[in-house]
């Protein structure tokens, strides 16, 4: 193999674990999980599957969060040279200069498909977009508000479908609050995760500000209002279906918090990042019954 095949196989590698692809499939699975299952037909009656635009839409959604998953790597690569040094792609598997070219050209591109679909989806693109540059270059590293930041975003993937159509939206916002509470969890923990990296490198997330101790009882509380929200909403819509599954899924919930209860160590947070994840796609599946 000739250096530049190599270089074009490294190259091809890297861009594929920059772009973090089982991610992406999971936002284009919820968004069409949700238009399928929840919103079903466009405001003409017709088969929301068959519209196109639908499409465009989560395309654009999942262009947006690829560049975001790049533009963070390009900002924390010391960091990550620190927490998982192995894992490090920026520099190594794929130019700097390449990662913020590919990250301006999936953000126009996305904030163009948006446009195509609707004026009102490329402004949220756009805003989308925006806010994970900010996450990336400041808000990350400063308590919460970072965390905060993702977790809306994760839950407006969701909504946005809903908004688009204008139909069952109180369904969808079920599934949003759920979306929102568990990833605000998830990054939580990974800030516990990465708490070396972090440190060294001056960020003032959670765990440096207030400690490893009163961080878990943010996220207890987290959990608790969590909890109540779905309950409160669940209520609401009054789909006994809907009720059963999240009573299931609130049982693994509990035994999940417990486990966070009892984490001490970084591969713990890990594990709890990861099952954090699996749940959330669990939660996905459940409109499958509704």
């Amino acid at each position: 193999m000739n250096s530049r095949t190599m270089e074009r196989s490294i190259s091809i590698r890297g861009l594929f674990r920059i772009s973090r692809p089982i991610n992406l499939l999971l936002v284009a699975f919820a968004q069409g999980m949700t238009a399928y299952f929840l919103v079903e037909t466009t405001p003409l009656g017709l088969p929301v599957l068959q519209d196109f635009r639908l499409y465009l839409l989560i395309l654009s959604t999942v262009m947006i969060t690829a560049a975001g998953y790049m533009i963070n790597d390009y900002y924390d690569v010391k960091i990550d040279y620190v927490n998982r040094p192995h894992e490090v792609v920026v520099g190594k598997g794929i130019k700097r200069r390449m990662v913020i070219f590919l990250h301006t050209v999936l953000n126009f591109s996305a904030i163009g498909l948006g446009y195509l679909v609707s004026p009102r989806i490329a402004l949220i693109n756009f805003f989308a977009a925006f806010l994970l540059w900010l996450y990336s270059n400041r808000l990350k590293r400063e308590p919460f508000i970072g965390n905060l930041t993702v977790a809306f975003l994760t839950g407006l993937s969701i909504y946005m479908i809903a908004y688009y159509y204008q139909k069952s939206e109180l369904l969808v916002l079920t599934y949003s609050i759920f979306a929102f509470f568990l990833n605000l969890i998830r990054e939580i923990i990974k800030d516990i995760e990465d708490r070396p990296g972090d440190r060294k490198h001056g960020c003032r997330t959670l765990p440096i500000v207030i400690g490893f101790r009163k961080t878990k009882q943010v996220i207890f509380v987290i959990a608790f209002a969590f909890v109540c929200s779905i309950l409160l909403v669940t209520f609401k819509i009054n789909n006994p279906v809907l009720f059963i599954y999240f009573g299931i899924l609130g049982a693994v919930f509990l035994w999940f918090m417990r486990k966070i209860y009892q984490a001490d160590r970084k591969t713990h947070f890990t594990k709890l990042s990861t099952i954090a994840k699996i749940l959330m796609l669990v939660g996905t599946l459940s409109m499958g019954f509704l």
